[in-house]
Formats: structure tokens, C-alpha cells, sequence
């Protein structure tokens, strides 16, 4: 009988725990720095079965058992030198006595960061203190006639370079397929790697497989890949690595892919990396937002920062409290205006802020006024079938003079009421101004009442996964039912890079959540830059036409409008 085959007839009686991956010990803020990391030991029990990979794995069904001696030991190549502040081991039932945990530069002279003669197996959190580039457990007495086995050993820490980070930033892509018409423009593997959610990459071809790979520019170890898809998602795939984009090794394989974004901790070590589609999701191919590798080595561009969150607490930064003369016109280094017809089908004309002033009282006065304005496009009057536009109003933005990245934005504003009337604030993506189209630069919509309803607002925001009447958003009501157009009101937009809270007079009415939108819509496409736009249209798909009861002029009065950063 073999040693392995004598060993699991001696513990079979034994009743073996393997660690529950819903109830793992808890570990510090510091982030993982040793699962898929490169791994040796002094001795395998069975390299086939219980490999020293298996520890590092983040599987605590699979494990690594050494020889039947002392001493033994395992240790794991961070890839860089890290400040170690945790150590998790998950012993099998041949544990150790005594052992050291130790650190090392070179792999050759260790320091001790933790010492026991008294180990009592199972699961060991360590709180430790020290660096090094290596980690290993050395055994010195084991508790049984066995050797050593751990399910997991997990290091922590925070790397002083080479940690794990995002390998295929700007990186070459190639792909079975690739779409490149109206319905989907210059959607090409490098969409996919771009860090742009509002791009994607999409099969040209209907069927399957269907495969986008992505080249590293150097062997990595990989960690974990990121999946953003869009609607046409796989329902089996496999993601594979490659030295030489050949021969393919699978890490990662499903038959219930979920859409939408998944996140995959994998194990892998290659210098190319693809996701290799074999079932679709619907009738039409396979299309990724975002493709991301996670992991060491390879040859990384460094992406550009994210945009820092508002200091706590914020400070202004930019305001306007249409303080002017009476008759004056909004501030023309602050503010242009949005001349021409609107959107939706809607009946008005936007003058050259000749429908917006102040009243000399602390408010701009944006009017809207049954006023015929010859030559213009305007669709047909639902009354009279006329496409010269029957009203005027006022629209006007800080496209070129002001736009911002997170904040809080603010302004209190009294709506009018009537059918067909739309008051608005709200915010473009900045990219609108350079050639980008809606939805893909996005929109975040602060505060929106029909006229035929002013006792509900509406906050919504739009992408491309989501958007018209599709869009992420809520109603809400005032207290008591009032009606808006009584009184003003403090609508504003707190929003950082975890999503955004929408307060009513201080009253939070609506929270949006980027992790779960993500998880659940689409890609979230506002970390970037946007502007701020005021407007009152009239008619229009949403509102529907005005009537003969709705006054003109009617009039959205905006006391102020404040960003806090």
C-alpha cells in the first residue's frame, strides 16, 4: 500500500471540516496579496493531489499536504516586497505544534513575524508585523504522524509595488467578431479595454463561440477578471490564458453566466487572456462594456486616476444667486444661452435668454409665453398642425463655462403649474460638448415636475444601458401631498464615486447605488465631468401638449444654485 493510500485508510474515520467559504474568518482592511501567487514547499505528500498551489488557490475544498517529517515548510512569492499585517491559515486535520511564520527579501534569510509551540489547528487568524517579498509557514513539530496540510494560507498586506493591479488597461485586443454599423459604432475589442463603460466591444457574427482575448504584453499571474456585459451576454463561457495565444488553459467556467457584472477571482498565469463565449444569452451575439484583468506581472499601462471624492465637508465652489438688477440678464460668465427648439417633440423655442431675467427681488425669472416664432423647426402643434413654434421659453447651461466631477449641487426653485409645462434641473456629461451623443456622455436628472402633476418630482439618471423611460430613477411626494408650485423648494444631488443621494429640503427621497447598478442595469457612466442645465419646456412626449387652461406666461422662478466640492 503507497503512503497516500495508507494514509486515507487511517483517516477514515476521521470526520474532516473543510472550511465554509460563507463564514471566513475576518481579516483586516489591508488587501490579499499571496491567492494565485507563485508557490513552493519543501515536500508534497502527492504533487497531483495536494500540490502547495492548492493553499493559495482561494478553493478551501482543495489543499496542500506535505511529507511525513519535520521539518517542512511552504512559502509564496508576492511578486514585490509588502508590509504584512495578516496571516490566515485553515489547517487540515495533520496540523502543526509548533511553527514560525516568517518573511524574507530573497527567499534565503527569513525573519520570524510569529512563533507557537502551542498550535491548536483549524482556522488561525495571525496579526503580524513585519515585510518581505516572501512568506512561508515553517513546521517544527507536527501534531500527528502525518504531515502537514492547510486548506488556505492567505497573506495580507499592503504591497510597496507590484501588487495586484490592472494589467489590460489600453492593451491590444482581438476577437472572433467585431460590429461596426448604426446600430453598433466602432465596437471593437479595444472598446473593451478602454476603461470607458460608455464603449463596448460587440461580435459582428450571431452565434457561437464567440471569443474576445486580450494581450498582457508580458507573462502575469492572474487574480481576478471583471466582466461588464451588456444585454447579449454569455450564458456558458470559459475565461482561458495563454503564453502564446495557442494553447489555452481554462481558469474560470460557467453554464449559468448572469449578465450584467461579474467579478471572477481566478488562478492563472499566461501572457494573453480571453473570454471564450459557447452559449448566448439571446438571439443576438456576445458584447462586453468592460473586459478587465486583475493580477501581477505583465507589462501594465498605468490608467488615468479616478476623480478624488468631495473633501467632508464640502466646500463652494461655485454659485449663482440671481442677485442682479430687475430685467437683467443671467450672467454671462457663468451661464449661455441654449437657443433653438427642444427635444421629445416639444412645442417651445428656446430664445437667446430673451425669455430669462431677474426680477430684482433674488430670483431669475425663466418664462415660457404663447409666442409664435416664424421659421423655426418645431414639430407640428397638436392644435393647430402648424410647425412654426406657438411658445417661447428659456434654457440655458454652464457648458463652457463651469462643469465639475462629484459634489453637491443644489438650487431652490418654484415651478409653475399646467398642462404641458416641464421644468428642469439638471446635468449633461461634459463629453456632450466634444461630439459624444446622448446617453452615451450620460445625464443626471435633478428635479423634474410636470405641470399636469406638480404634486410628484421625478431624479433619474441615464446611460446607455438605460435610459428614456428605462432610465434609474424615482418619484416623490411632499408631506401632506402638497402641491410644488405653492412654494419653493431645495432639490440637490450629493454625489461622490459610490453613486448618488437625492435630497428634497433636506429630506433624502432617492439614493442611487453604483454597485448596484452595476449589478443590475448596466454600466454606470458618471465619473467624469458634467454641466449644469436650467430649462422649462412646454409640451413634449412626457408632459403632453398644453391646453386652453394653461397660463402664459408661466414662470420658474430659481432663487440660487450652489456646488459644493
Amino acid at each position: 500500500m503507497t503512503p497516500l493510500l495508507r494514509r486515507l485508510a487511517a483517516f477514515a474515520a476521521l470526520v474532516v471540516t473543510v472550511p465554509l467559504m460563507s463564514a471566513p474568518p475576518a481579516h483586516a482592511a489591508d488587501p490579499l496579496l499571496s491567492q494565485g501567487r507563485p508557490v513552493t514547499a519543501s515536500s508534497t505528500e502527492s504533487a497531483a493531489a495536494f500540490p502547495a498551489s492548492a493553499a493559495v488557490d482561494g478553493d478551501p475544498g482543495t489543499r496542500w499536504s506535505s511529507a511525513f517529517s519535520d521539518p517542512q515548510w511552504i512559502q509564496v512569492d508576492l511578486g514585490a516586497t509588502a508590509a504584512i499585517s495578516q496571516v490566515e491559515l485553515s489547517w487540515e486535520a495533520a496540523y502543526a505544534t509548533a511553527f514560525q511564520v516568517q518573511a524574507s527579501t530573497d527567499g534565503a534569510t527569513w525573519s520570524t513575524l510569529h512563533s507557537t509551540a502551542a498550535g491548536a489547528g483549524g482556522n488561525q487568524t495571525l496579526a503580524v508585523s513585519g515585510s518581505g517579498r516572501y512568506v512561508r509557514v515553517h513546521g517544527t513539530q507536527r501534531a500527528t504522524p502525518w504531515g502537514y496540510s492547510l486548506w488556505e494560507f492567505k497573506v495580507y498586506g499592503a504591497g510597496s509595488s507590484g501588487g495586484e493591479r490592472l494589467l489590460s488597461y489600453g492593451k491590444p485586443g482581438v476577437a472572433s467578431s467585431s460590429q461596426h454599423d448604426g446600430n453598433c459604432w466602432e465596437c471593437t475589442p479595444a472598446r473593451a479595454f478602454d476603461l470607458d463603460p460608455a464603449s463596448r466591444w460587440a461580435t459582428a457574427a450571431w452565434s457561437d463561440p464567440g471569443w474576445i482575448q486580450v494581450d498582457l504584453g508580458a507573462t502575469a499571474q492572474i487574480s481576478k477578471v471583471v466582466l461588464q456585459w451588456d444585454p447579449a451576454y454569455a450564458r456558458s463561457f470559459q475565461i482561458q490564458t495563454s503564453p502564446d495565444a495557442s494553447t489555452w488553459t481554462t481558469v474560470y467556467s460557467t453554464t449559468g453566466g448572469t449578465g450584467f457584472k461579474q467579478t471572477l477571482n481566478v488562478s492563472g498565469t499566461g501572457r494573453y487572456v480571453r473570454m471564450y463565449g459557447t452559449q448566448r444569452a439571446g438571439p443576438y451575439g456576445y458584447s462586453l462594456w468592460e473586459f478587465q484583468v486583475y493580477g501581477t506581472g505583465g507589462n501594465p499601462t498605468t490608467p488615468p486616476a479616478p476623480p478624488a471624492d468631495p473633501a467632508d465637508p464640502p466646500a463652494l465652489v461655485w454659485s449663482d444667486e440671481f442677485n442682479g438688477a430687475a430685467g437683467a440678464r443671467p450672467d454671462a460668465a457663468k451661464w449661455r444661452a441654449d437657443p433653438g427648439t427642444g427635444p421629445n417633440n416639444e412645442l417651445e423655442y428656446y430664445t437667446d435668454h430673451g425669455n430669462a431675467a431677474m426680477d430684482g427681488q433674488g430670483h431669475l425669472v425663466m418664462e415660457a409665453r404663447k409666442q409664435a416664432t416664424p421659421g423655426s423647426a418645431c414639430p407640428p402643434d397638436p392644435l393647430t398642425g402648424s410647425t412654426t413654434c406657438q411658445y417661447t421659453s428659456a434654457r440655458m447651461n454652464t457648458g463652457t463655462k463651469f462643469h465639475f466631477t462629484y459634489g453637491r449641487v443644489e438650487a431652490r426653485i418654484r415651478v409653475p403649474k399646467g398642462n404641458g409645462l416641464w421644468p428642469a434641473f439638471w446635468m449633461m456629461g461634459a463629453d456632450f460638448l466634444t461630439g459624444r451623443p446622448w446617453p452615451y456622455n450620460g445625464e443626471i436628472d435633478i428635479m423634474e415636475v410636470l405641470g399636469k402633476d406638480v404634486k410628484t418630482s421625478y431624479s433619474t439618471v441615464h446611460a446607455p444601458a438605460y435610459n428614456g423611460g428605462g432610465g434609474v430613477g424615482a418619484p416623490y411626494t411632499l408631506p401632506g401631498g402638497a402641491d410644488y408650485s405653492d412654494d419653493f423648494h431645495v432639490w440637490a444631488a450629493d454625489w461622490d464615486s459610490e453613486g448618488i443621494v437625492y435630497t428634497l429640503d433636506g429630506r433624502t427621497v432617492f439614493t442611487i447605488s453604483k454597485d448596484q447598478v452595476e449589478q443590475t442595469r448596466g454600466p454606470w457612466i458618471f465619473d467624469h465631468p458634467f454641466y449644469i442645465i436650467l430649462n422649462l419646456a412646454v409640451g413634449g412626449d412626457w408632459p403632453g401638449p398644453p391646453d386652453a387652461a394653461t397660463p402664459f406666461p408661466s414662470r420658474m422662478l430659481v432663487d440660487y444654485v450652489r456646488v459644493y466640492r
